[in-house]
């Protein structure tokens, strides 16, 4: 025996024998622990065919899924000035943010696009929670204002799908500035007439929902979305006391008078088309002939 063949041959052997099985081909529902495979996950827009449960989707496949064929249009938003409070906690904003940016392929937390839903123009805003927990800041602002814009140019409805952890403590008061900005921009959509629809995800919390997330002409929450502006844990800390089930949960706000209507992921586009058509008075749209190609990526 040589050299070859202890050691040569059977790395030959080896790198050719080697197997390419794709990671992640199996994913657990956090709720019921049922294995998903991820075709299924895919197909079931990122619900659990077992128990209902809605998990994390990206702002890209929401996208897709909504509107007509797949196609829409991004549309850019003014920068802002990156860490103006020079902010670090274990490390610095800047990293966070660089960090962040590769991690989601997105400059920040709020991705906007305009298309056709149901044969209507709209223009859709979807926060991307993995982009450091959605967290509202002055970006986030730019954003809405883009959007509202948008809106008044092209007379589009506008919709909001609202996720985050709330305002962006590394961007303190200037994060804080957001809320009163959202509001005078979606006040002129109002003022020009145009539909504004929230849908409220898993979860909306904090400065986010003080503000845009609860100014919709129509609330749509997916649902046992936590939606609140203190957290429960906050709560029960800080009053002592154990909170009932469910409390800030999707169906008990529906049942409270909070928001409009609860519904599942995969009906909410058949939703909006009803709805957008009452709202801007159009003739009932025509399902079922536009064919959706969700192997289409748009960037």
């Amino acid at each position: 025996m040589n050299w070859i063949s202890n050691y040569v041959r059977p790395k030959i052997t080896a790198i050719f024998s080697k197997k390419d099985t794709p990671e992640n081909l199996w994913q657990k529902c956090p709720n019921c622990g049922t294995m998903l495979f991820h075709r299924e996950i895919r197909d079931a827009l990122s619900v659990c065919n077992d128990c209902g449960h809605h998990m994390l989707i990206s702002p890209k496949e929401r996208l897709l899924n909504l509107f007509d064929g797949g196609i829409y249009s991004r549309i850019d938003y003014e920068d802002v000035v990156e860490d103006p409070l020079n902010f670090r906690d274990t490390k610095k904003y800047t990293d966070r943010i660089k960090e962040t940016r590769k991690k989601t392929g997105e400059k920040d937390a709020m991705l906007l696009a305009v298309g056709d839903i149901g044969r209507l123009k709209v223009t859709v805003a979807v926060q991307n929670f993995s982009f450091m927990g959605g967290s509202m800041g002055m970006s986030v602002g730019n954003s809405i204002i883009a959007g509202v814009n948008n809106c008044i140019k092209f007379k589009t409805p506008f919709i909001m799908f609202a996720a985050a952890g709330g305002a962006r403590m590394q961007e303190s008061i200037l994060s804080l500035m957001q809320m009163p900005r959202s509001t005078v921009a979606i006040q002129s959509l109002r003022e020009a007439k145009l539909p504004y629809i929230v849908i409220l995800t898993n979860p909306t919390t904090g400065g986010v929902t003080a503000s845009y997330a609860m100014l919709g002409d129509i609330t749509i929450a997916e649902p046992n979305a936590l939606i609140c502006f203190a957290g429960p844990r906050v709560i029960e800390q800080t009053i002592g006391e154990k909170l009932p089930d469910g409390f800030q949960k999707s169906e008990y706000l529906l049942d409270h008078g909070m928001i409009d209507m609860v519904t599942s992921r995969d009906k909410i586009r058949d939703e909006l088309i009803l709805l957008l058509h009452i709202l801007m008075k159009k003739p009932r749209a025509i399902r079922g002939d536009i064919k959706k190609d969700k192997d289409e990526v748009n960037s």
